[in-house]
């Protein structure tokens, strides 16, 4: 097993993967099905995070990140 972070598209497709492998498609499905969605509001804590934040600063934080995915292991 790996301690490497994974970019998210891979995680969610090796974990399902996972999931396929060890309980079968159906049950896998069954299995994602049961989590409820989440009572968070994304669009009023985008609000609240990014109130101050221009556009032009919001592409650099982006880049800033991306800068820091490419780097990992």
């Amino acid at each position: 097993m790996s301690d490497t972070l994974l970019a998210p598209a891979e995680l969610r497709s090796r974990g399902f993967k996972a999931l396929v492998d060890s309980l079968g498609w159906v049950n896998a499905v069954r299995y994602i099905q049961q989590f409820e969605r989440s009572e968070l509001d994304y669009t009023r804590e985008r609000d609240v995070i990014l109130k101050d934040a221009s556009p032009r600063q919001m592409m650099d934080r982006l880049a800033d990140l991306e800068d820091k995915l490419r780097k990992l292991p």
